[in-house]
C-alpha cells in the first residue's frame, strides 16, 4: 500500500521535477517527509513569492514544470505573486497549497480562503486532489502546465489528504494513461498564401519578434529570413538573444532604453510581421506604424482593428509559416541597412559608460565584460533592467532571465538561485535594484544554505529610480521614491552573505572578479549615480 504522500512524490520525480520550493506548514510535513525519501528535494526559501519565481524559472529553463507550495491563506496569496508570473511570462508551474478539508468547505475557519477562486484568474487549470486520483491529477497538471501555451496549475491538498493517521492516507490504484501536451497545428494553406503574397508585395517589411518565437526555437528560421530578404529585425524584452547585436538586420530592442532610436527604424515599415509576438509584453499599438500586421503565433491577434490593419493572422505552429518566407525568392526592397548600422552604432555609442560617472551603464559594460559568454544573467525590474534590456550583449535565448510580462519587482534574486540549481555548471549572476533587493533579501539566507556561488550585484541609488524618471517628466516633486534615511551604512554581510563595496569603475571590477573567484553566493554593492536614466529610460516607441 501506497500512502497519498508517496504516491505524490512518486510522480513528481516521473514527470521530472527536481525541486519543490517553499515555506511548509503542520499538514505540509508528510509531504516533506515523502520528499525526503525520494529524488525530489524541497528548498525552503524565506518568501513563498519567491517560491513561485524559482518554481516559474524551473520550468522556463527545463520544459520541465517547476513546483512549489504554499499553506493556507496568507501562504497561498503570497505564492499568488510567482503564481502570476508563470502565467503572463508562459512558464509550466504546479502550484501546491493546502486547503481546508472536504467537511470544512464554507465554513469561517482560521486562514481559510477559497483558494480556488484565488487561483482560477492567474492559472491554467485549478483543482483539489484526492485520494484516488493522484497520478490522473499530477499527470494530467503537467501536461496543461507544458501545453502551448504553457503556464502554471493550482492543485490544493485538502488538509486531511495524505495524513498519516487517516484512511485517506492511502492511495487509490490507478492505471492512468496521459495523453501528449497539446502543441499547434499547422497554420491554414489560405493563410499561408495570404502571407506569402502580402510580403511580396511590400516594399519595407519588418520583422518583430517575440517570447513565442523564443518557445517555438525559430532562431535560425528568423535569421535566414532577415538575411534572404534583408529586412530589419525589432525585438521584445524577453526575445533578447534571438538575433545578435552586431547583426546586420538587428534593429534593437522595444519599450528599453534609447526605444525612440529604434522607433526610427520601424516607423519605416509599411508592412509588419509579428513573429511568436505576444503582446504580454508590449502591445502592438504601443508602437506599431501606420502599417498593415501580419501576427505569425500560435495565438490569435490582439489587435485593435478599429485603428489598425491586420492583413493576416497566421495562426498555428510557427516554423511552416517561417520556412514558407525563407523559401520565396529574394525580395527587393527599400531598407537601407548602411542606415540601420548607422543608428545602431549611435545607440550603442549613447549607451557607453560615461566619462568619469559610475553609473548604470558602467555597471553594466564591466559586468558584460567579466561574465563569461555561456553565463546566465537574471535581472530584476527596475529602471536598470531598460538599461540592461538595450546595452546587454545576449548570445543566446535564456541567457538573459527576466520578467516583462508580470514584471514583478523581486523576481531577480529567487530566479538566479533557481539558474544556478538548474544549470550548476554555468556562472550566475543578478543585477538588482535596491528597491528589489529590499523586497527579497531573505533570499540571501537561502543562498547561503544552499552554497550556490551566485553573484548578486546590488545597484544603491537610494531610490525607486524608474519612478523619480516618471516624477521628473511630470515635473513633480520627489516624493515617496526615497529608500533609504540620512546615514545610510553598507552591512558587511547579509544573513551570512559578504558584501563587497564598489564605487568606481576600478572598484567594481575587482570587486566582481573576486565574487566569481569565490565559492558561494556573494554580493556586490555598487554604488552608481542614476542621473543618466533620465536620458535613456522611457523615451517613447512611437
Amino acid at each position: 500500500m501506497t500512502t497519498v504522500a508517496a504516491k505524490w512524490a512518486e510522480v513528481l520525480g516521473r514527470i521530472g521535477v527536481r525541486y519543490v520550493f517553499g515555506i511548509p506548514s503542520g499538514p505540509w510535513v508528510v509531504y516533506m517527509e515523502a520528499l525526503r525519501k525520494s529524488d525530489v528535494e524541497f528548498v525552503l526559501v524565506s518568501n513563498e513569492a519567491s517560491a513561485g519565481f524559482m518554481a516559474d524559472v524551473c520550468g522556463r529553463i527545463t520544459g520541465i514544470p517547476g513546483a512549489c507550495y504554499g499553506t493556507f491563506g496568507p501562504g497561498a496569496t503570497n505564492l499568488s505573486t510567482g503564481v502570476g508570473g508563470a502565467l503572463l511570462d508562459r512558464s509550466p508551474l504546479l502550484a501546491f497549497t493546502h486547503e481546508v478539508s472536504d467537511s470544512m468547505l464554507g465554513r469561517t475557519t482560521q486562514m481559510g480562503i477559497d483558494h480556488q477562486a484565488l487561483f482560477r484568474p492567474i492559472t491554467k487549470w485549478t483543482t483539489r486532489l484526492d485520494g484516488d486520483h493522484v497520478e490522473e491529477t499530477l499527470l494530467r497538471a503537467a501536461n496543461v502546465a507544458t501545453s502551448e501555451m504553457p503556464g502554471p496549475v493550482h492543485i490544493g491538498l485538502p488538509s486531511d489528504l495524505g495524513t498519516v493517521n487517516l484512511e485517506t492516507a492511502t492511495a487509490g490504484d490507478e492505471a492512468f494513461q496521459c495523453e501528449r501536451p497539446q502543441q499547434p497545428e499547422p497554420p491554414d494553406s489560405a493563410a499561408l498564401d495570404k502571407l506569402a503574397t502580402s510580403f511580396t508585395a511590400a516594399r519595407n517589411p519588418l520583422l518583430a519578434v517575440g517570447l513565442s518565437a523564443v518557445r517555438s526555437g525559430v532562431q535560425r528560421l528568423v535569421v535566414k529570413i532577415a538575411e534572404r530578404h534583408g529586412i530589419p529585425i525589432v525585438l521584445t524584452p524577453m526575445a533578447k538573444g534571438m538575433v545578435p547585436e552586431d547583426h546586420p538586420s538587428y534593429a534593437g530592442v522595444l519599450f528599453h532604453a534609447l526605444s525612440d532610436r529604434v522607433a526610427q527604424t520601424h516607423r519605416q515599415a509599411d508592412l509588419v510581421i509579428g513573429v511568436g509576438y505576444d503582446p504580454v509584453e508590449f502591445n502592438y499599438e504601443a508602437w506599431l506604424p501606420d502599417a498593415p500586421l501580419i501576427h505569425i503565433d500560435t495565438q490569435s491577434a490582439d489587435l485593435d482593428e478599429s485603428h489598425y490593419r491586420l492583413e493576416c493572422d497566421v495562426v498555428g505552429s510557427l516554423p511552416p509559416a517561417l520556412e514558407r518566407l525563407a523559401e520565396l525568392a529574394p525580395q527587393e526592397n527599400e531598407w537601407d541597412l548602411d542606415a540601420l548600422a548607422d543608428r545602431r552604432r549611435r545607440m550603442f555609442e549613447d549607451l557607453r559608460p560615461r566619462e568619469g560617472v559610475f553609473g548604470p551603464t558602467a555597471a553594466v559594460t564591466i559586468l558584460r565584460e567579466v561574465l563569461p559568454d555561456d553565463g546566465i544573467l537574471s535581472a530584476d525590474v527596475g529602471a536598470h533592467l531598460h538599461v540592461i534590456g538595450q546595452l546587454w550583449k545576449t548570445p543566446a535565448p535564456g541567457s538573459l532571465l527576466m520578467t516583462n510580462g508580470w514584471s514583478s519587482m523581486g523576481f531577480g534574486i529567487p530566479s538566479a538561485i533557481a539558474a544556478k540549481l538548474c544549470l550548476p555548471d554555468r556562472p550566475v549572476a543578478c543585477v538588482v535594484g535596491d528597491g528589489g533587493f529590499l523586497m527579497m533579501v531573505g533570499e540571501m539566507a537561502t543562498a547561503k544554505r544552499l552554497g550556490v556561488p551566485v553573484v548578486f550585484v546590488l545597484l544603491t541609488d537610494h531610490h525607486l529610480s524608474l519612478i523619480s524618471v516618471k516624477q521628473q517628466r511630470n515635473d513633480y516633486a520627489t516624493y515617496g521614491t526615497p529608500l533609504h534615511g540620512n546615514g545610510y551604512d553598507s552591512a558587511h554581510t547579509f544573513f551570512g552573505v559578504p558584501v563587497l563595496e564598489a564605487c568606481d569603475a576600478a572598484s567594481y571590477r575587482a570587486a566582481l572578479d573576486e565574487a566569481f573567484a569565490a565559492g558561494g553566493p556573494v554580493i556586490v554593492e555598487a554604488f552608481v549615480d542614476p542621473t543618466e536614466y533620465g536620458e535613456l529610460v522611457l523615451k517613447g516607441d512611437k
